[in-house]
């Protein structure tokens, strides 16, 4: 009994090694840049920000303008 504990546990445990590398390998995949918001998100995100009291009509009206480009 003892005789094949031993090895059945080094075949266990090189199994259970192999398979946490291999999965890692496996799930890699592939990654997604994350996109820069549109211009029509940005004002959005910007007249959230109003709403929710972040920010005054002041810096509202000015980031407005930058993002479309106004001077």
């Amino acid at each position: 009994m003892k005789k094949l504990f031993i090895p059945a546990l080094i075949g266990f445990l090189s199994l259970t090694l192999l398979t946490g590398c291999l999965a890692l390998q496996v799930g890699g995949g592939t990654t997604t840049k994350p996109q820069a918001a549109t211009i029509g998100q940005q004002l959005i995100d910007l007249q959230h920000a109003k709403d929710a009291g972040a920010i005054t009509d002041a810096e509202y009206q000015a980031q407005k303008a930058k993002i479309l480009g106004e001077k």
